[in-house]
């Protein structure tokens, strides 16, 4: 069902006071500029026209921005299916690791090195434990994901982790998890690890870039536990493959969340945790809600979705001979609703039986094009 509000609705109508306002970095202008401009004419699109009814529908071309709300579904469904090629029969452990509330500043400041410094941290301590014969003594791997957002839009950067439960030994072979799957390493532990890895780099930034790590700052991040959670593990690949699908495009805000947009006020509903996670609505001035929602916004070319050890890239042949070790059940595709398309957008939605073709095509601020099968021919009348 399509939503009421849009994240496009409250650019359009509040986006030029937003900059007028505040000083918005020109890479947040472009994003905010091209979720307003999304699937409307100014990208250009193309006419279909049913093969058998004559019914005609526009169709406008999305901005395949990975901030935009309505540019994640197919973005997601691509990635996901590559992904199921890379599943092993095993349980897998859902971990998440936390920055400190006192390094926002520096988020804000310094976004693309405090990420990759997060990022790093997190893939040396998982990998260090992995290591250890004491836990595992075997190579693991992960998936991990960056969200930067909590529920109501404030700065919160966190990684969230899918590892499998073991790893490959010395020898080539599968090595469970001592614990017999009930969890993955020690939370307390693992906690005081990627505290060191990574402050270990943050005061290497903090040397190099000139500044200076004041002793408050320093006290606060040693006197506060570094929240690493571990969730449950999921129950096989079936389930890895849904969290995937819901986690890993995701942004800081859905359009089905806005609840109205009315007199320079932006409502929108979100979960507090901190009270049983019940659904509650939060009211935000219409330039404040742009100011949250471009904290959010990361650095061009970053990559929010990273894999490593056995996961990564430059591994996959060592993957698919475990694969084949593990010998991993096929995956139920009755069971892939996340990637499956529920309706053929070629049929036509009047006649039911006809195909939608195209017809006609334009560009922005061009004029339409005929679409013929074997050329394009642009119409006299409109030049």
């Amino acid at each position: 069902m399509k939503p009421q509000y849009e994240l496009a609705d409250i650019i359009r109508q509040y986006g030029k006071k937003f900059t007028a306002e505040r000083s918005v970095l020109k890479d947040h202008q472009k994003v905010l500029s091209a979720i307003e401009r999304c699937r409307t004419a100014a990208l250009g699109g193309h006419v279909e026209r049913c093969t058998d009814c004559g019914q005609e529908r526009v169709s406008y071309n999305s901005c395949r921005n990975r901030h935009c709300p309505k540019c994640q579904g197919g973005n997601r469904d691509k990635w996901i299916e590559a992904r199921q090629e890379d599943v092993l029969a095993c349980k897998y452990f859902h971990v998440v690791f936390t920055l400190p509330e006192c390094l926002n500043t520096f988020c804000l400041h310094y976004p693309e090195k405090i990420y990759n410094l997060l990022f790093q941290a997190v893939k040396e301590t998982l990998l260090a434990f992995g290591k250890d014969e004491k836990y595992l003594g075997a190579k693991l791997g992960a998936i991990a994901i960056l969200h930067t957002w909590g529920q109501t839009l404030t700065l919160h950067p966190h990684l969230h982790l899918i590892v499998p439960a073991g790893g490959i030994d010395r020898s080539g072979n599968w090595k469970n998890t001592r614990t017999g799957g009930k969890y993955l390493f020690p939370v307390k532990a693992m906690s005081a690890v990627y505290r060191g890895k990574f402050m270990t780099g943050f005061q290497a930034f903090i040397s190099e870039s000139g500044m200076e790590l004041t002793q408050d700052l320093r006290k606060e991040l040693y006197r506060k536990d570094w929240v690493v959670y571990a969730k449950r593990p999921f129950g096989g690949a079936t389930q890895v493959i849904e969290y995937l699908g819901r986690y890993t495009h995701k942004i800081a805000i859905s359009n089905h969340r806005l609840q109205s947009i009315d007199g320079g006020k932006v409502s929108f509903s979100y979960k507090d945790y901190s009270d049983g996670s019940k659904t509650k609505v939060m009211t935000l001035d219409a330039v404040e809600f742009l100011r949250r929602f471009c904290l959010h916004i990361l650095p061009k070319g970053f990559r929010k979705i990273r894999h490593f050890g056995i996961l990564a890239s430059r591994n996959k042949a060592e993957l698919k001979s475990q694969q084949e070790k593990m010998n991993p059940p096929e995956i139920d595709n009755q069971k892939r609703v996340y990637t499956k398309v529920s309706f053929d957008k070629k049929q036509c939605p009047c006649c039911k039986t006809g195909t939608m073709e195209i017809v006609w095509s334009f560009r922005a601020n061009a004029p339409p094009e005929i679409v013929t099968k074997n050329k394009k021919v642009v119409l006299e009348s409109d030049i």
